[in-house]
């Protein structure tokens, strides 16, 4: 009995430290009670994500044009350890990201953590694309995206404020597959890559320290590519997928990419579905 104490008793010690030490290393305390903004919050991996900060007590801010559907998951996590604020903003307009940033500051305080969520796919090809759709994409995905990061680090620099600011980037930002039908989304998100790594190397003599993550993700299921009027005459390009991540999933990436103590900085983090080919 004496020798399996002896043997047993060292291998209990080694897990509880190694308990230990994650929940020490992997926490979300420090951002209890902060603010933090998630652009695109009404619904799929913004809706997850906003619901993921909620439960963790922060105070969720979040901005989409369609009222009714941050409207109604506001309602939904009544209740929670943080709070959901719905804000309504287009991503597509300037003077709508600025009153959102605004209302931010004379309402809640200063601005800890962006999450870059919100993101626009219109499907069709390059050799005949249509202007418009261009300019929505570009608008939402690197415009949008660029304005409010430029808020929240002013927000960030003024109250002295240890910040995260997270793009959920794609795996089209960093190589373009074969997928029919993108347009110029991969484009776009080429683009969100370079931005995450100019901003780093901005960041770099910043004090107090401003984190930025890229987290890309394969194919999820999403509503950006729900079928729609604009999409109908269009193949679905994730058609030929048998495995999708889920919104919660990136959500529990961005939960980890928080988690993280302050002198850490995850800078590109990939998820793919497991047999993804692209």
């Amino acid at each position: 009995m004496n020798y399996f104490f002896c043997v047993i008793t060292p291998v209990i010690i080694y897990v509880l430290l190694n308990v230990i030490i994650v929940k020490m290393v992997l926490s979300m305390d420090r951002w209890i009670g902060k603010v933090a903004i998630v652009t695109g919050a009404g619904a799929g991996m913004g809706a997850a994500i906003s619901r993921a900060l909620v439960e963790h007590g922060l105070q969720v801010v979040g901005l989409d044009n369609r009222e009714e559907k941050i409207d109604d998951l506001s309602q939904q996590l009544i209740g929670k350890k943080g709070k959901l604020h719905p804000v309504r903003a287009d991503l597509t307009k300037e003077e709508d990201i600025l009153e959102a940033f605004k209302w931010v500051k004379d309402n809640l305080g200063p601005v800890h953590i962006l999450i870059n969520n919100a993101g626009a796919l219109k499907l069709g090809n390059l050799s005949d694309g249509d202007t418009q759709s261009w300019k929505q994409m570009l608008d939402v995905n690197v415009l949008g995206l660029c304005i409010a990061t430029r808020e929240a680090v002013k927000s960030m620099k003024e109250n002295s404020a240890d910040g995260h600011i997270i793009h959920i980037n794609s795996i089209a930002g960093h190589k373009v597959s074969n997928v029919p039908c993108l347009n110029i989304y991969p484009a776009t998100k080429f683009a969100v890559t370079a931005l995450t790594e100019s901003l780093r190397l901005e960041l770099n003599s910043v004090e107090p320290k401003i984190k930025i993550t890229s987290i890309s993700p394969g194919a999820t299921k999403t509503e950006i590519l729900k079928t729609d009027s604009d999409h109908r005459n269009n193949p679905q390009p994730l058609k030929g997928f048998k495995i999708l991540l889920q919104a919660e999933d990136i959500a529990d990436a961005v939960t980890y990419v928080l988690s993280t103590p302050p002198h850490v900085q995850i800078h590109e983090l990939t998820i793919k579905p497991i047999k993804e080919e692209y």
